[in-house]
């Protein structure tokens, strides 16, 4: 195992991120279909049809994301030491994984859309 300090990456750990980026592409996707949907036959993407497609989508991605942090939270305190880094992990990618759904990917898809523009002047 690697060694991080006291922090031994294992293979449970390697679970934990590879379920994270499910997650993480989940709530991706449901925010880039939701965008779809609004932007419906719209030749371009504005923000704001990116900030309503959020505002749509954000209860639902918040919701879903602490249901599963609450039962980490349970794994990790009564888990024992065997799971601690396995919860560990999805805890803090739980967190980055919402933000970066909500926060990250629909502002990076609509600086796609103005390169994309910009090129085609």
């Amino acid at each position: 195992a690697l060694l991080i300090g006291d922090f031994k990456i294992n293979l449970a750990m390697i679970a934990a991120f590879l379920t994270l980026i499910g997650y993480s592409l989940n709530d991706t996707i449901v925010v880039f279909d939701r965008i779809r949907e609004n932007r419906g036959k719209a030749r371009l993407l504005n923000p704001q049809i990116i900030t309503n497609s959020i505002n749509q989508t954000i209860s639902r991605t918040i919701l879903t994301s602490f249901t599963t942090f609450i039962v980490v939270l349970i794994m990790y305190i009564f888990g024992g030491p065997g799971l601690r880094g396995f919860t560990l992990a999805i805890g803090f990618g739980i967190i980055i994984g919402t933000y970066s759904s909500i926060a990250i990917a629909a502002p990076i898809l609509l600086l796609g859309t103005k390169t994309k523009k910009e090129k085609k002047k």
